[in-house]
């Protein structure tokens, strides 16, 4: 059975003699895809990027490397190691993300199981078991025992739908006690799926005691915890480059490397006749291009500031797509004190500000490592901490922190690193914040060409955020053109 969220490459045709020349705005996941693709059939491709880097917002952070916020210019001080760096933006591959592990196999770049859930992480929340963190086994297996004893009282014979039969009672009761892990008389006394007491195997098993279900219901963390490892973007198995997600871009760069053209800021894109000019600004001074076709990953908002002669109805979708304000920290331990916690990998939750903690998953029992100190998805969490200066900021992830690793958090930092995606030059935001009004009045008509200029970017996908989105959009772009190429070779009498 086909996956349902695979999309074929194109087989593009070579141009033949009459090579045609494609400008690519921006040197990010989406535009390295599309000049991969049309470079190899004899496209001339030429990328321009406003930054010092390719990769956008693929960006790894390793000793030295440069975070260009506006105003906090910051220098990463992690050790000069390669097992010590900050996946400041994509951190993880989903098993179903098929034209992204292609291109990784492609491309060479070798893969690691990525730890996304984990039942040994913390569950962390100021108004619940009185601020002192849970485990999260402990937290979804005392929830699940008593929402299964709750729903077995309902199932008795005269709350059944009279279309249900006794003996689908009966599986269902099977079903319930099976879930919840209930005692023979059906009632929830707690789990060894929670942990035990102790982990001595020459004694026996101690079940831990049962948390009270009104006090789980104090924490709202049920909301994401219960079920984010179940998301189709979430669950097992997920991946993760073997060194870091710039990786990905690293490959890309070993095969198209020599046609970014970094520092090369765009200050003009104009529709002509049946071509595209852009002009940018680059050390050597202000340049023009005049290319066939244009393909288009600048951001949005960034786009809708350039000079332009984009009609009217094309130019008003990039003032009407919100970005998002995703927020990261990255700490350097100076010893791995939650392994001694049993936790390898994964996610411990806080409902403050910090909101995610992760774990890495490469390094096990090595001296340090990196922890993801904050994971914040934008509103008002974004903007306290984006108001603060760097050093401001790391204070504060650290004080959350400590509420989750009590004694052991502040004492083992060595330096940090914070990106505020909201606030990064040549982005000033994240993911694109599709609304499924805007989906239906604006989506078909950025997605579609204007003369010869294409947006793409997963901020021209339903999958904004993800790699994956991205080089969907690519690709959809690189098939329109080279339709359009093969129907006027088709109708210029060249054989297609």
């Amino acid at each position: 059975m086909a996956d349902a969220h695979a999309v074929a490459r194109p087989d593009v045709a070579p141009p033949g003699k009459d090579a045609k020349r494609v400008v690519i705005l921006g040197a990010g996941i989406a535009g390295l895809t599309a000049a991969y693709e049309l470079s190899r059939k004899g496209y001339d491709c030429v990328l321009l990027e406003a930054s010092h880097g390719a990769g956008g917002r693929n960006l790894t952070l390793r000793h030295g490397d440069k975070v260009d916020e506006i105003g906090n210019p910051q220098t990463c001080q992690f050790d000069a190691d390669p097992d010590l760096y900050l996946n400041a933006g994509p951190a993880r591959i989903p098993g179903h993300h098929t034209t992204l592990l292609d291109y990784c196999k492609e491309l060479g770049v070798e893969l690691a199981p990525f730890i996304n859930e984990n039942r040994n992480a913390w569950v962390q929340d100021d108004a619940a078991f009185a601020g002192r963190p849970v485990r999260n086994r402990e937290y979804v297996t005392d929830a699940r025992g008593f929402l299964a004893e709750l729903a077995m009282k309902s199932v008795g014979a005269a709350h059944l739908d009279a279309a249900v039969t006794q003996e689908d009672g009966e599986r269902l009761t099977a079903f319930l006690r099976g879930f919840g892990d209930l005692s023979s008389a059906n009632k929830y006394v707690g789990s060894s799926r929670a942990g035990l007491v102790n982990v001595d195997y020459t004694m026996p098993e101690q079940i831990k005691s049962v948390r009270a279900f009104p006090e789980i219901l104090k924490s709202r963390l049920w909301q994401t915890v219960m079920q984010f490892g179940e998301g189709a973007d979430q669950a097992a198995m997920m991946m993760e480059p073997v060194g870091g997600m710039d990786k990905v871009v690293q490959g890309f760069m070993a095969k198209v490397g020599s046609l970014v053209r970094t520092h090369a800021r765009v200050e003009s894109v104009m529709l002509r006749q049946k071509k595209v000019e852009v002009i940018y600004n680059s050390p050597a001074g202000r340049e023009k291009i005049t290319a066939d076709f244009c393909l288009n990953s600048i951001p949005f908002q960034l786009m809708a500031g350039i000079p332009n002669n984009f009609p009217a109805e094309y130019a008003t979708v990039l003032t009407a797509i919100p970005r998002g304000s995703l927020f990261k920290i990255g700490f350097q331990m100076k010893e791995r004190f939650w392994e001694k916690e049993q936790i390898f990998g994964g996610i411990s939750w806080t409902t403050q500000d910090v909101t995610q903690l992760w774990y890495p998953c490469h390094g096990i029992h090595r001296q340090k490592g990196v922890v993801l100190g904050a994971y914040i998805y934008g509103g008002a969490a974004s903007e306290r901490f984006e108001r603060l200066t760097p050093a401001a900021r790391l204070e504060a992830a650290i004080e959350q922190g400590e509420k989750v690793h009590p004694g052991c958090y502040r004492k083992n930092v060595e330096t940090g690193v914070s990106v505020p995606w909201h606030r990064m030059n040549y982005m000033l935001g994240c993911a694109s914040e599709w609304s499924p009004e805007a989906r239906q009045q604006h989506f078909a008509r950025i997605q579609a060409p204007v003369g010869n200029h294409y947006m793409i970017g997963d901020q021209v996908s339903y999958h904004p955020g993800w790699q994956q989105g991205a080089m969907h959009s690519a690709l959809h772009a690189v098939a329109d053109i080279d339709k359009r190429v093969r129907a006027e070779k088709v109708a210029k009498g060249v054989s297609a």
